[in-house]
């Protein structure tokens, strides 16, 4: 195994050898929890532009890891937070993205895509009111209705500057479900992974807020699939779980607990709908298999050693676990280059970076050693430290 010198504190270094990698049993749907991964968009390193103004997308890379997903048994939620949505991606690429993974979704037997709908083209001010809202988000519901896809209906930083009170939450919402084509996954992101929707809801406490997010769904809960929420709480989590009205799902979005919340308990349990099933699909999806077979305890020994890499992922600021999702994907060979759309991948640290590198070893994650090993010691090199 290859051994590199990486760093492990500010100002040191110390050699590291990677250890062999798991082989993971590849499992196929249906699984007994439905299961989307939200996926990232490859970024064009050759294109000319100014990377943080406009996105350049590598579409044919970007399809290609879609696919990967497919092949593993996980639904694509397609251009959500994970795909830069909001922090590098406008809503006209994003369009094309949705678009792009419709078409290719037609030659994959039993690919499932779901697609984000939300209001980020509308910058919020002062003059944006609660009616431009609505008809923001009818503009993209019918765009990705007219291409025939199915909807997660995203959270808006628009609604939450607009808002004055839970009533023009229950209004905006009740609108927007009463118009859409099938029912809809709903998606509270909450304000560590995007400080501009803080009090979102209607509210800064959380438990008052789940109480307006709950009168919705129980008001429209014909139009809801079920509800996504980031909160990064598993107590919150459950909580609203065994309120929800029957038939509607929980889908997890906790990328810090998410083994035990998909697991469940005595009185249910989520389905998933995650960022870090992007950096973890061949262990998550051997997981899941395990699961649907009735073996707890080998889902359990999957998942355990990638939690703390999910953690570390997605540590504060959580808004840039982005960075760490498209770097295991240049570490596996997904992509041949670490960059992203509007440059975020500089806003993890190199001590960051090595540590990410260290877990996604130990949990076995690093598909081929001598290629991550290589393109670890490239990115350090860029930044001046010898690997």
């Amino acid at each position: 195994m290859p051994t590199l010198t990486l760093p492990i504190s500010a100002g040191t270094l110390a050699p590291y050898t990677l250890k062999t990698p798991k082989a993971f049993p590849t499992a196929k749907p249906p699984f007994s929890r439905i299961a989307f991964a939200a996926a990232h968009v490859v970024a064009d390193p050759l294109a000319d532009h100014d990377p943080w103004l406009t996105p350049a997308v590598d579409w044919e890379r970007t399809i290609a890891f879609r696919k990967h997903l497919w092949s593993l048994g996980f639904g694509v939620a397609e251009a959500m937070d994970t795909a830069q949505r909001g922090m590098g991606l406008d809503w006209k690429d994003a369009l094309e993205l949705v678009r792009r993974s419709l078409d290719a979704a037609k030659d994959v037997p039993g690919a499932v895509v779901a697609s984000g709908a939300g209001t980020d083209h509308l910058a919020p001010g002062p003059d944006v009111t609660i009616d431009t809202v609505i008809r923001a988000y009818e503009e993209q519901i019918e765009a990705i209705e007219k291409l025939g896809g199915r909807i997660i209906l995203m959270a808006s930083r628009a609604l939450a500057a607009a808002a004055r009170s839970p009533d023009d939450y229950a209004r905006v919402y009740g609108r927007i479900l009463g118009g859409v084509k099938q029912p809809v996954v709903l998606h509270w992101l909450g304000e560590m992974f995007d400080p501009a929707l803080a009090g979102y809801w209607g509210n800064a406490d959380h438990m008052r807020a789940m109480d307006t997010c709950l009168d919705v769904i129980k008001a429209n809960a014909a139009k809801v699939d079920g509800i996504k929420i980031s909160l990064l709480d598993k107590d919150k989590e459950i909580t609203m779980r065994r309120k929800l009205p029957q038939g509607v799902r929980m889908y997890t979005g906790d990328d810090f607990n998410y083994a035990e919340l998909i697991a469940g308990d005595a009185q249910g349990y989520s389905d998933a709908l995650l960022g870090i099933f992007d950096a973890i699909a061949p262990a998550a999806s051997a997981a899941l298999g395990a699961l649907t077979r009735g073996d707890e305890k080998t889902f359990h020994e999957i998942f355990a050693p990638t939690v703390p890499l999910s953690r570390h992922i997605f540590k504060a600021p959580t808004r840039f676990y982005k960075t760490g999702v498209v770097f295991m994907a240049y570490l596996n060979g997904h992509q041949d280059h670490f960059v992203m759309v509007g440059g975020q991948q500089s806003t993890r640290s190199a001590l960051h970076l090595a540590e990410l590198f260290r877990l996604a070893d130990a949990a076995g994650l690093l598909s081929d050693p001598e290629r991550a090993a290589a393109r670890m010691k490239a990115v350090l090199a860029a930044q001046g430290i010898a690997a």
